[in-house]
């Protein structure tokens, strides 16, 4: 029964557990090393882990430049508004 967790919502049935898979790849992890990332994302080999970090790093590097090119546009257009300051009193 290795491999397997106990579901209380289906007491006749068994899921498969997170560990059972590779998540890049998918082959399975039954008697094998088992490589980690990020505390709980499983991995058949240093490879596929690497894949995975490098995947994750372009993410993070395009974002990190999607809202660093959106702050330069904004510190670039601010100096062309008029912004009105005051206090507005509503009767």
């Amino acid at each position: 029964m290795s491999g397997y967790y106990y579901h209380s919502a289906c007491p006749d049935q068994y899921g498969a557990h997170y560990l059972d898979a590779c998540s890049v790849c998918g082959k399975s992890l039954h008697n094998s090393d088992i490589f980690m990332y990020r505390g709980n994302t499983p991995f058949c080999s240093k490879e596929c882990r690497q894949e995975q970090m490098e995947m994750d790093e372009a993410r993070e590097k395009k974002l990190k430049f999607g809202r660093s090119h959106r702050k330069s546009d904004s510190k670039t257009s601010t100096p062309n508004k008029t912004v009105r300051t005051g206090t507005i009193t509503v009767s």
